[in-house]
């Protein structure tokens, strides 16, 4: 791996690591502390103290066990059911694949943060309904790439030699259309991955993701920016957190888009 993306990888082993073992840390996100509201960063306490007298670094590690589940969660279930419908719709085409393309272009024609807090606001607050209000507009992506690489690779020689042979269309899927679309659709999932994480802080934000005494980074920026003027670090550190999680992602996507660019590969041979 090339040095430059050694640092965002190790950030975001860092975040995962403390993500994981933040319940077994001797932290105390909820716990107020009345003499210590507001507190600027000190040697003890880096990120100081919110309104309420709790520990922001702790909140912080909380806030990443948060944002981090519910991305895995969410990519997961759009990667697994936006492959499917991507590959389904490609395979069997006429009015399947019309069918797909038109609720695609649906979903593409409205924003998708504001069509998941459209869908978070009828469903309630909670981090349950924001992962379905997630999942329900981000399997699109997956859906429209999963088509577009099955539809590319269907006539080839192996596939329709797998099928004069009586071979099975969900084993053909499988075996010898899948593992040839696997690569651009990990790269989508990195990227999709960096999207729900700041979609989720923004649903937070708006009050609708996790909820009070839960730590959120989302709902740490709301919280903090009443008090913008005397107390920034309350703002400051849920953004930058947000900002070196997002940025390592995206970066860290860039590298395995161009390690699994069979162009590039063969053009370097």
């Amino acid at each position: 791996m090339n040095k430059i993306y050694s640092i965002p990888l190790l950030i975001l082993v860092t975040w995962s690591v403390l993500a994981l073992l933040g319940p077994l840390l001797p932290l105390h996100p909820d716990q107020i502390s009345l003499d210590k509201i507001l507190l600027t960063p000190n040697w003890a306490q880096w990120f100081g103290h919110d309104d309420l007298g709790r520990s922001i670094s702790a909140r912080l590690i909380m806030g990443a066990r948060t944002s981090l589940s519910v991305a895995i969660v969410v990519v997961s279930i759009s990667l697994i059911i936006g492959t499917f419908i991507g590959m389904m719709g490609a395979w069997l085409g006429g009015f399947w694949d019309k069918t797909l393309v038109m609720v695609v272009d649906l979903f593409i024609a409205f924003p998708g943060i504001l069509l998941a807090i459209a869908l978070a606001g009828l469903l309630g607050p909670g981090v349950m309904n924001a992962v379905i209000a997630l999942s329900i507009v981000s399997w699109v992506g997956f859906a429209r790439l999963a088509r577009v690489q099955t539809l590319s690779i269907k006539n080839n020689d192996h596939v329709n030699a797998a099928t004069a042979l009586g071979t099975s269309s969900f084993i053909i899927a499988r075996k010898h259309i899948l593992p040839l679309i696997l690569a651009p659709l990990i790269i989508e999932a990195t990227f999709a991955f960096a999207g729900v994480v700041i979609a989720e802080a923004g649903l937070s934000f708006l009050g609708l993701g996790v909820q009070p005494p839960s730590a959120s980074w989302g709902s740490m920026i709301r919280d903090g920016t009443r008090y913008m003027l005397v107390a920034p670090h309350m703002v400051l550190a849920p953004g930058f957190a947000i900002l070196s999680l997002v940025l390592c992602i995206n970066l860290l996507g860039d590298y395995l888009r161009d390690k699994m660019d069979i162009r590039e590969i063969e053009a370097d041979r």
